[in-house]
């Protein structure tokens, strides 16, 4: 009879080491998981999402309350408005100097004809020129005048726009929004909560996408590379199992210590290597689930 038992331990032994050879290494799939915090200060007007929600890149999940911003936005557009509108107009403030500049000079034709006839005289002719050059330097001096009023107005101008740009800006960042496609895995506020800015609103993880986190010894390194075909067990427990074809995407470059929970195929090794293996979800895989992996 102890015999039988004996045997039955050898087995039981023999079958467990078995199992344990028939995978390489083993980890727990994992997602790039997003946390969105709030870009602005104020009461959440609406929040619509749910734990479990699929999203899309850029969709509008919420609104934070942004009224004091528009108003500030109105005040600086009738600013600007009312500051264009001072622009000198300067065509037709110079229209007067031009016209009797082209009059003078019309005055010193006439007056050049007459002196070649000695039907006036070199005074007049002067007089004429002398008044012509009055006029230009006052043309001159007014255009330049009327030039760095524009310019000034046009800076305060540019000014008032960047402070209107930088308050769309502010606008924009009170619509929340997913930055990528994607699962709400956790929601951590609510409408009618005061957001503050870096306060996180929600997390999302593109589950589509998953990745298995394994361990591997620095000997099963060496067998191995990016891009390698592998597959990847995932275990749910009892004797459900399904197989999956992943891609080693990456390979760390340190060694750390095995963690507690994890299992290697050499159980002596002290140190191992982590290596993300990614595999397509067919909705199946969640994660923190545990998965082997076979070379």
């Amino acid at each position: 009879m102890k015999r039988v038992v004996y045997i039955a331990a050898i087995i039981l032994t023999v079958s467990s080491c078995g199992k344990k050879a028939e995978f390489d290494a083993q980890g727990t799939f994992e997602a790039i998981e997003v946390v969105v915090s709030s870009e602005a200060t104020g009461r959440i007007l609406s929040f619509e999402i749910e734990e479990g929600m699929p999203v899309k890149a850029g969709m509008e999940l919420g609104l934070i309350d942004s009224l004091q911003l528009h108003l500030q936005y109105k005040q600086l557009s009738a600013q600007l408005s009312a500051l264009l509108d001072s622009r000198p107009d300067i065509k037709a403030q110079v229209a007067a100097l031009r016209e009797q500049i082209a009059k003078q000079k019309r005055e010193l034709k006439r007056v050049g004809n007459m002196l070649k006839d000695a039907a006036a005289t070199q005074k007049q002719y002067d007089d004429i020129q002398a008044q012509i050059r009055i006029l230009e330097s006052q043309l001159s001096a007014t255009l330049s005048s009327l030039d760095k009023s524009t310019a000034t107005i046009n800076n305060n101008a540019l000014a008032l726009e960047a402070q209107m740009a930088a308050l769309a800006d502010r606008m924009a960042k009170c619509r929340i929004a997913s930055p990528v496609d994607g699962t709400v895995l956790v929601k951590y506020a609510q409408a009618g909560e005061l957001a503050t800015m870096g306060r996180p609103l929600m997390k999302i993880a593109d589950l589509n996408n998953i990745y298995l986190r394994a361990y591997f010894t620095s000997n099963q390194l060496a067998h191995m590379k990016l891009g390698d075909e592998v597959t990847v067990t995932a275990d749910f427990g009892g004797d459900e199992r399904y197989d999956y074809a992943g891609r080693i995407t990456w390979i760390s470059p340190e060694s750390e210590f095995t963690p507690k929970t994890i299992q290697t195929k050499d159980s002596r090794a002290n140190l191992v290597y982590a290596v993300k293996i990614a595999v397509k979800n067919d909705g199946r895989l969640k994660i923190g689930l545990s998965g082997n992996v076979k070379l």
